[in-house]
């Protein structure tokens, strides 16, 4: 039940027919988690404390520095140096004191993912490298719980909901159904290297914001399946939308899951430092000198399309390292996947890993044979 002081408090919001009192007793039993203090996360995180949400996880290692005042707006001058997730919870305890706070001053990563997402309802991700958000999204797939994603670049912002469920139902697109592939690093750059115009990463947190606590009550339109684009200069918005597509590299438990290398996925450079074979080459070599190679698929078992000609050892990329046994150190072994990146950092897995010299990546993956070799 709300007490007095929280109908007083939460008035403005029971007034509203879609939320209620039932409403606002669904976001005070809720359970949030924001990971990343810093531009989204300090504007998601003052209006969910602000709205009432039960529980709030906070999860940042990071400290404070001068240049975040510039839009991280929970800090000040006398946080300088110190932990951001102690800062900000000591602000937003004195905002709202009906609300549970927890700290995670650390780096979340896929070995400890798991068993903080798995206490929250719902998971906010305000980080800014891909590495973090492949991870934590993958956590989510596993565990079954809704990301609001958002992002911020120069003057233009990102929002999406994915691996949402309304009602019980199918589990909506993920961040990989998105984003196949990361970009590679030199695409890849960060509000330190290009500069951010301050107020946007309040005005996409705040629509983070806004997104969860649809979630937690059940009302609106909820985000799932469409991006929104903001342009802060032109004030422009539009929608791109995307479906569920089949899981390309993603691990399929948590055990894959933990052993994962993300760095190294989320490292563009690998596919460009490994040899190279064209579809042509392929097939050349397929007619001449079958016998001395090896064609492995590095795809999921469900991927299409499936070419009876280039079948012959499929290990997903999750599972390669419990699995190199199976591959030949002798012959030629052609690394295939859709468009060539996951095979391009399979190669560089297994080289580093077991010292293999014998792989050489299909350049453009399926996608290039399809085009010439539709067998």
């Amino acid at each position: 039940m709300l007490n007095n002081d929280e109908l007083i408090r939460y008035s403005r919001n029971i007034l509203l027919p879609e939320i209620g009192n039932e409403g606002q007793l669904k976001l005070k039993r809720s359970s949030v988690l924001v990971i990343g203090a810093g531009g989204l996360g300090c504007s998601v995180l003052n209006y969910l404390t602000a709205a009432g949400i039960g529980t709030i996880g906070v999860v940042d290692f990071d400290s404070v520095d001068p240049s975040n005042l510039q839009r991280q707006i929970l800090f000040t001058v006398d946080d300088v140096g110190k932990p951001k997730v102690n800062c900000a919870i000591d602000k937003l305890s004195k905002l709202n004191p009906f609300v549970k706070f927890v700290a995670y001053y650390e780096q979340i990563t896929n070995k400890n993912a798991i068993g903080i997402i798995t206490n929250y309802d719902v998971v906010i991700d305000g980080t800014d490298n891909f590495v973090t958000r492949y991870l934590v999204n993958d956590a989510c797939v596993l565990l079954g719980k809704p990301l609001v994603y958002g992002s911020v670049y120069k003057f233009e912002g990102q929002i999406s909901v994915f691996n949402y469920s309304a009602n019980g139902t199918e589990r909506g697109p993920n961040y990989r159904c998105l984003f196949p592939a990361p970009p590679t690093p030199e695409k890849t750059h960060t509000c330190s290297e290009t500069g951010v115009l301050g107020i946007l990463p309040g005005l996409i947190g705040l629509f983070q914001a806004n997104e969860a606590i649809k979630i937690c009550v059940g009302i609106g339109n909820v985000l799932s399946g469409q991006l929104t684009i903001i342009n802060s200069l032109t004030m422009q918005f539009y929608s791109i939308n995307y479906e569920k597509t089949a899981s390309i590299s993603s691990p399929s438990n948590i055990n894959e899951y933990e052993k994962f290398d993300y760095g190294l996925f989320c490292d563009g450079s690998t596919a460009r430092n490994t040899k190279e074979i064209t579809s042509d080459q392929l097939f050349q070599l397929i007619q001449n000198n079958r016998k001395g190679i090896q064609i492995l698929d590095v795809r999921a078992f469900n991927e299409e399309p499936s070419l009876d000609v280039l079948k012959e050892l499929q290990i997903p990329f999750s599972e390669l390292i419990d699995n190199a046994d199976k591959i030949s150190s002798e012959r030629t072994v052609v690394v295939i996947c859709k468009i060539g990146i996951r095979s391009g950092i399979a190669i560089q897995m297994l080289q580093q890993n077991f010292g293999l010299t014998n792989l050489v990546n299909l350049k453009g993956g399926l996608t290039e044979w399809v085009k010439s070799y539709n067998l």
